[in-house]
């Protein structure tokens, strides 16, 4: 196991919320968006009121309040976002980090002590909306977190090099129109090397790039533990 991975397994023993620490981690879910996923034939999933139908429908039979899951999860939900394809290219719909499907105005619960590398407001139709981009170094290792969908004000009072630490408050989630079409939700990512990005990184790859992805963005819940 390289040295990136034995310090986001060896950081906690316990699961760590990473949203609103007054829901329970007993009350998170896993939720299937994959091309896989049967219950999605015939549902238009890049509609988010229909992707926020199927959530609630997912959360109520779970008497749950937190959806969550879609690490290296290939799904239908980018076909029709023209940033994600192009005529001469297969389209990216392999996904990097796990999504966290909530309400809008959650709390984002820092999960490592870091600072603050680059913040941006993604604004393209199925691109990120309000994102931030933390740093992070333990046991002289460096490596980044990335969240995406939040709220505009999220990004205010933000600089360089602003510290947080593990259970700080970093933002709230933002609504749809904010999120650039996508029902409530985190996109949370671990990055290796950003690769000289700001702000911004790619959260969705093809299938032929999926080694070097994975290579990059290990998957969140070795640090997270999240049990499901």
């Amino acid at each position: 196991m390289n040295i990136l991975l034995q310090t986001l397994k060896s950081y906690s023993k316990e699961s760590i919320s990473i949203l609103d620490t007054t829901i329970k981690i007993d009350d998170y879910v896993p939720l299937d968006l994959s091309k896989n996923n049967t219950e999605l034939v015939g549902l238009d999933i890049t509609d988010h009121t229909v992707c926020q139908d199927y959530i609630d429908k997912i959360l109520k039979d779970n008497h749950a309040g937190i959806a969550y899951g879609g690490y290296l999860e290939q799904r239908n939900l980018y076909s029709d976002k023209n940033s994600f394809s192009s005529s001469n290219k297969p389209i990216r719909d392999i996904h990097l980090g796990i999504d966290f499907w909530c309400t809008d105005g959650t709390s984002v619960i820092v999960p490592i002590d870091g600072k603050v590398h680059s913040f941006k407001n993604n604004n393209i139709i199925g691109d990120y909306g309000p994102t931030i981009i933390l740093e992070h170094v333990s046991n002289n290792v460096t490596f980044y977190t990335l969240y995406g969908h939040l709220s505009i004000d999220s990004l205010n009072e933000l600089e360089r090099g602003k510290e947080f630490k593990a259970g700080d408050k970093l933002a709230v989630l933002g609504t749809s129109d904010i999120n650039v079409n996508y029902a409530p939700h985190l996109h949370f990512q671990i990055i290796r090397d950003l690769e000289g990005n700001e702000g911004d990184y790619p959260g969705v790859c093809t299938k032929a790039d999926l080694y070097h992805y994975k290579e990059n963005c290990p998957d969140p819940n070795i640090l997270l533990k999240l049990k499901g």
